[in-house]
């Protein structure tokens, strides 16, 4: 019961936010979605979140690459990558997938042992391959339907299914759960958006320069990468990735 008021009251405070922001026109010419029927809701939150990006974010990330080095930087997405393939392990077992869970196992065991913490990856030149699962993907493969397109106040790109997922990834995630000094899980939580934010920071400007509706193509890409990842790539070719990804998942 708990564990449903926590994420309910969250749930209700981005929902306020993102009523607060209003319903964003859709652009003379584009072709409406079927999957995305709250479209000019979801383009207003999408507008919200590249203010916040824009402003906010980017400005960090940009400090963040400027005060340490590459090697270093690198460090921290190991870390990080290390520490998810815990759940990507877990996950795959969930799915039905022991040799995938087998496979990251040995990831974490590999790079935490030899690998300094997961500051280094080893495990990925060694042989055994990255993967990444979550709980919506989890959800989708036990056949629960996607749902409409939704945009996220921070999140970002979702579908119903994967906001169940994200609170679930929330409330398991034990660095942001569980650590009870608020300073460190706080600082923990901040650096793990500022690497996520990283991986990804040329690719923004890209769709910027690029004569595209930028929120159709990252709309596009994100149910087109969730599908392929739900199937394991058998009916779809891989797909692009969307600009913006989830450090939750």
């Amino acid at each position: 019961m708990l564990f449903f008021m926590r994420k309910a009251k969250m749930v209700i405070l981005l929902g306020l936010i993102a009523m607060s922001v209003g319903c964003a026109s859709i652009p003379a010419g584009v072709e409406r979605s079927p999957q995305d029927p709250w479209e000019p809701f979801n383009r207003s939150v999408f507008e919200f979140n590249e203010g916040l990006d824009a402003y906010v974010l980017k400005p960090v990330v940009a400090g963040y690459r400027f005060v340490l080095p590459e090697i270093v930087r690198e460090g921290v997405y190991n870390f990080f990558s290390n520490y998810n393939d815990i759940y990507t392990a877990l996950f795959n077992l969930l799915q039905g997938k022991p040799d995938y869970a087998f496979n990251d196992f040995m990831r974490v065991v590999v790079n935490t042992t030899m690998g300094l913490g997961g500051l280094i990856d080893l495990a990925t030149p060694g042989g055994l391959e990255k993967h990444k699962e979550d709980w919506g993907q989890t959800l989708g493969v036990w056949g629960v339907p996607s749902g409409p397109y939704v945009v996220l106040p921070f999140f970002g790109p979702s579908n119903v299914r994967d906001t169940f997922g994200t609170v679930a990834d929330l409330e398991s995630d034990y660095l942001f759960s569980f650590v009870k000094n608020i300073g460190l899980r706080n600082s923990i939580t901040g650096l793990r958006v500022v690497n996520a934010r990283n991986t990804y920071y040329e690719a923004g400007d890209l769709l910027d320069g690029a004569a595209i509706d930028k929120y159709s193509f990252i709309r596009d890409a994100y149910i087109q990468r969730r599908a392929y990842q739900i199937n394991e790539g058998r009916d779809d070719e891989e797909p692009l990735m969307p600009v913006y990804e989830n450090p939750y998942q």
